[in-house]
């Protein structure tokens, strides 16, 4: 049975853009209350005048940056006692910066790890103690293809999605008791602004843009998950094929596909 997200109060990080956005609009218009967070105030105000056009409800717009612990550790308790309890949580933001480790800047892996993973579980653990008491919730973490099929040039972005997904995995055997659910959605790449910071460039955008997912269509099947209540989100298909065979027969798929994945 698919649940309504009418008058579900949906939190959405990273919604100013790429997936976060599409997600925005597209809940919107199925009557969701939402409250968009993001570190833009102008693009936040795009969106939601986006949303207010088209006849949704005005969206809350909370400037924040995630990765900015004490901001959202003083900020977000405030925030949330202002607002009804969130149903859902989308924990979207996040970026990337593709490079060999060797060449890579400890910093810039350092600020990945504050807003992929740090930043996710803050924002998880503000909303969940509400949720616990409510007896019910959903929370959805964008991971990746990556954290489940590591390539050349993106050990410090596949290791913050591969721990957003131990993360994910373990809270959802905690919260079952509770009757929160927790859904992990896993894009192989998408046509979104990410890859002006992840592949400056432009190398591996260029090699890979045939087969780049669409925005709307990662929104559909995130939305789809949230109302069917699924357990995760691959996406596309023919990549987490890869994915699986990979971790039955590593060898054999970095032996045949060494050409394949070295696209960065």
């Amino acid at each position: 049975m698919k649940k309504s997200l009418k008058n579900k109060v949906v939190l959405i990080t990273g919604a100013s853009s790429g997936i976060g956005r599409q997600l925005a609009i597209d809940l919107a218009k199925q009557g969701a209350k939402l409250i968009l967070v993001a570190r833009s105030e102008v693009k936040l105000m795009e969106v939601k005048k986006q949303i207010e056009l088209s006849g949704g409800y005005p969206p809350a717009v909370w400037t924040m940056d995630v990765g900015d612990g004490e901001r959202v550790d003083d900020l977000l308790p405030k925030l949330l006692g202002e607002m009804p309890a969130v149903d859902i949580l989308i924990n979207n933001a996040g970026f990337g910066k593709f490079d060999s480790f060797v060449d890579a800047d400890m910093k810039e892996i350092e600020a990945m790890f504050d807003v992929n993973v740090i930043g996710l579980m803050r924002f998880t653990s503000h909303v969940l103690p509400s949720m616990i008491e409510a007896g019910k919730g959903h929370i959805v973490n964008i991971a990746s293809q990556a954290g489940k099929l590591a390539t050349p040039k993106s050990s410090g972005y596949s290791a913050s999605k591969h721990a957003v997904l131990g993360f994910s995995n373990s809270l959802r055997l905690e919260m079952k008791e509770h009757g929160i659910f927790v859904t992990t959605v896993n894009p192989g790449p998408i046509k979104t602004n990410f890859f002006d910071i992840a592949d400056s460039s432009g190398t591996y955008t260029k090699n890979v843009e045939k087969m780049m997912l669409s925005p709307e269509k990662v929104s559909d099947e995130i939305i789809s998950a949230i109302e069917k209540g699924k357990r995760e989100v691959n996406l596309p298909g023919w990549m987490n094929a890869g994915a699986k065979l990979y971790h039955t027969a590593p060898g054999l798929v970095e032996k045949a596909a060494g050409k394949f994945f070295n696209q960065k």
